[in-house]
């Protein structure tokens, strides 16, 4: 397993998780199978989206970010195995990479890890794994080869710069712009009577 990522200075929770992997790193009983890379960026997770086969998203429900890096990863043909929350709510097709649990939302949180946990290691066990060491004579998972065919070409096309753009103009931008023209809407945005001086610049 390959760690890699920064935590938000008020997360300590995030903070202890990846201190305690740097920690287990260490373990002479984990060498060589877990490997905490440090100061992870952009140019890092270039290397990384180009070197690995699976990426683990493990977020809690409604706490996903913007997903970017595993949109980045399906880009380069890796395959995603990730809860069902954020961006794969909606990318996750069945056959395109894997979904741990269903999007239902448990009593506490610990009932939520539990299961998580549990249907982990189960995709683990019996798909991910075996898909992969499922192999041809010539030493080609055909079947992993095609999955990553697919989510190619279904996220691709659909999770790109240009939608990101699109949205954000008709459902956030021109809406404002549009209740700014009326004089509407001026004292929420900006917490003044009138907008601030920017300065002469555009």
């Amino acid at each position: 397993f390959i760690f890699a990522g920064k935590a938000h200075p008020a997360d300590q929770t995030g903070r202890s998780l990846i201190q305690q992997i740097c920690g287990e790193s260490r373990n002479p009983e984990f060498q060589n199978r877990l490997v905490f890379v440090e100061d992870y960026d952009m140019e890092l997770a270039r290397y990384l989206v180009s070197g690995v086969d699976v990426w683990l998203n493990t977020p809690r429900r409604l706490q996903e970010a913007s997903g970017t890096s595993g949109m980045k990863a399906a880009a380069n043909g890796v395959l995603n195995l990730s809860v069902p929350d954020g961006w794969w709510f909606e990318a996750g097709s069945g056959n395109n990479g894997w979904t741990i649990g269903d999007a239902s939302l448990k009593d506490n949180r610990q009932e939520e890890d539990r299961a998580d946990s549990g249907e982990l290691y189960r995709l683990l066990e019996e798909e991910v794994v075996p898909l992969f060491y499922q192999q041809n004579r010539s030493g080609v998972p055909e079947e992993w080869v095609a999955m990553m065919k697919r989510s190619i070409r279904s996220i691709v096309p659909v999770f790109n710069a240009r939608r990101m753009l699109k949205e954000y103009c008709e459902r956030m931008y021109l809406p404002a712009a549009a209740g700014l023209s009326d004089g509407e809407g001026e004292e929420g945005i900006t917490g003044h009577d009138s907008p601030p001086d920017s300065g002469g610049g555009s």
